[in-house]
């Protein structure tokens, strides 16, 4: 990146002592701004930090003098120098005297739409939202100059505060060949984004801070009549518009509607919902978290929609690591082996490869290879206003560590196969990969995940989960319950194993992983049970009293030998009873 910011020009505006201590400051290349209230120490503010430039605090003369050297103070209270981006914002008592100015430092960072370009290539209309200081207009200037001169688009601005331009009626460089319009009035400026589009002939308009209702309005007929819309407003995330009346035709505006009793009945909702009024706007919606890890909803009328049911969307997550390289990941939400929502608020790069062996072939020749997963738990809640509350619902969540070094198999297919367990226990997943060393890792990632693990009864319920696996062609293997045999017959199925004998060693090591004495000792009852009498002599056998949980344990041995067992007795002497095939 290339960063332009003619910090001198700001600094010779400071008074005199306070120009000389920045010019030394170790910061002061991160310079982002700085504080003068009457009365109170000046104060400088950097990126992770602010700090006092001095014990003497600021008196009257000082800031009137820092106002001669600037230009002239608008309506919004902000004034600029002459041919930087440089922003001087006052504060005024009560007669409208000026006594606190806050000098923010601008900077034309050349590149730092990287992770998007691609977007502002498609000509659809795109919304950058942030909080304050993250860099929404920094991005937006970068983003007029990439559209007017490497793609030879006309582009107007509409630069109400001066801030994406430059102060001064000759336009600042950072810009390009984009053409930019001033506002004389902050109230005016949906009137001059009309004007705009009727008066010169823009293919592209950009608007830093739609903040009123007219603005928005105004956006609306601009996107109606083919114009590619580039904006921000201020929130972190899409939930923010859809909350906020006044912003929320930005993404299409929300209302209440009354289904009919079938239809409620059809949906299995109440019958006062909320939908979305209209098409969005913005066709795609940019969340800036950081300035190197933005959220991209690349639809965002799909991801209005999918709020509006309770559930929680998959957008894209994108980053630039210290070597400049982009890695898109998408955040996906899923269902432990409890049945509850869980949602990741992280997710692990998606490394492009080629569809190899494991899905040209569909099957897999299985390795002795070994392979761990850690995990983290994170969690997020969203919520909502009245019916609102009603369509958020909270989710925790989890992630895998998917980072194990992949090899090459016999078929030419990635070992070792990624698996993405939908409604299934990871730790039983991980206890059957461990137990058995099969070549499987858990994983979070759909987009890098060779296969699904999950519950038939889940996935039945889950279209979302059968439209993503057949538009990204990975197969989903499903199981009945979330138990050791059933996940080690699924996992079997997935690396083309065929399923051992029943005195197998290493099966039986996993009913006996990490039990106690008396749970041992309950298996191998039931073992000896099955494979001295039940098999051999096809007889049925009643167990010792167990408790519950050693009941469940014995339940899953009996099934690993593919026979059945029921509970029956009163506690405390309830017990197993075992039944031949």
């Amino acid at each position: 990146m290339t960063i332009k910011d003619d910090l001198q020009k700001l600094l010779d505006i400071l008074p005199q002592d306070l120009q000389q201590i920045l010019e030394k400051h170790p910061q002061r290349d991160s310079l982002v701004e700085v504080v003068l209230d009457l009365g109170r120490r000046p104060e400088a503010r950097f990126p992770n930090q602010a700090e006092y430039l001095g014990e003497t605090p600021v008196t009257q003369e000082q800031i009137d003098d820092c106002i001669k050297r600037v230009g002239t103070f608008g309506a919004d209270n902000r004034a600029g120098i002459e041919q930087t981006l440089h922003r001087i914002s006052a504060i005024r008592n009560r007669s409208g005297k000026i006594i606190g100015l806050t000098c923010r430092v601008g900077r034309a960072i050349f590149g730092t739409i990287g992770m998007i370009r691609d977007l502002v290539e498609t000509g659809k209309s795109i919304l950058m939202l942030g909080r304050p200081g993250v860099g929404k207009t920094t991005a937006l200037r970068e983003i007029a100059r990439v559209l007017a001169d490497d793609f030879h688009k006309r582009v107007v601005i509409i630069d109400t505060s001066n801030e994406i331009a430059g102060d001064g009626d000759v336009a600042h460089p950072a810009i390009g060949r984009s053409r930019r319009m001033q506002v004389a009035h902050p109230e005016q400026q949906h009137q001059v984004m009309i004007e705009a589009v009727e008066n010169h002939m823009p293919e592209v308009i950009v608007i830093d801070e739609i903040g009123t209702e007219l603005e928005a309005l105004a956006a609306r007929t601009i996107a109606e009549r083919g114009v590619q819309l580039v904006g921000t407003a201020h929130g972190n995330q899409i939930e923010n518009l859809i909350k906020n009346p006044t912003l929320a035709d930005l993404v299409g505006g929300i209302q209440a509607v009354t289904l009919g009793d079938d239809e409620a009945r059809r949906r299995g909702t109440q019958k006062t919902v909320l939908e979305r009024k209209a098409p969005p706007t913005f066709e795609i919606a940019v969340e800036m978290l950081e300035r190197q890890r933005w959220v991209v909803h690349d639809s965002v009328a799909d991801t209005v929609d999918t709020l509006l049911r309770g559930r929680q969307p998959s957008p894209q997550v994108r980053t630039v690591d210290d070597n400049g390289n982009v890695n898109v990941t998408r955040q996906l939400t899923a269902i432990n082996g409890r049945g509850q929502t869980l949602g990741g608020e992280e997710s692990f790069p998606a490394p492009a490869r080629q569809t190899n062996g494991w899905r040209a072939t569909g099957q897999m020749i299985p390795l002795p290879t070994l392979s761990g997963q850690q995990s983290q738990k994170s969690s997020g809640v969203s919520e909502f206003d009245r019916l609102l509350d009603e369509s958020f619902n909270g989710f925790d969540g989890f992630d895998f560590d998917s980072t194990t070094t992949r090899h090459a198999g016999p078929n030419g297919e990635d070992l070792p196969l990624h698996v993405y367990p939908y409604g299934v226990s990871r730790s039983q997943l991980e206890q059957v990969v461990g137990v058995l060393s099969l070549p499987v890792t858990l994983t979070k990632d759909l987009d890098s995940a060779d296969a699904i693990l999950a519950l038939r009864s889940h996935v039945k319920n889950h279209a979302k989960l059968r439209q993503m696996a057949r538009a990204r062609q990975i197969p989903i293997h499903m199981i009945k319950s979330s138990t050791l045999p059933q996940i080690t017959r699924g996992l079997r199925r997935l690396l083309n194993m065929d399923d051992p004998e029943v005195n197998d060693d290493r099966e039986m090591q996993l009913f006996l992983h990490s039990a106690s004495d008396d749970e041992m000792d309950a298996l191998e009852e039931a073992r000896l049970a099955v494979e001295q009498i039940v098999i051999p002599k096809g007889q049925p056998v009643e167990l010792l009293p167990r408790s519950p949980q050693v009941r469940k344990m014995q339940h899953e041995l009996v099934e690993h030998y593919r026979l059945k067992s029921n509970s029956f007795g009163e506690e405390p002497n309830r017990r197993l009873r075992i039944y031949p095939a």
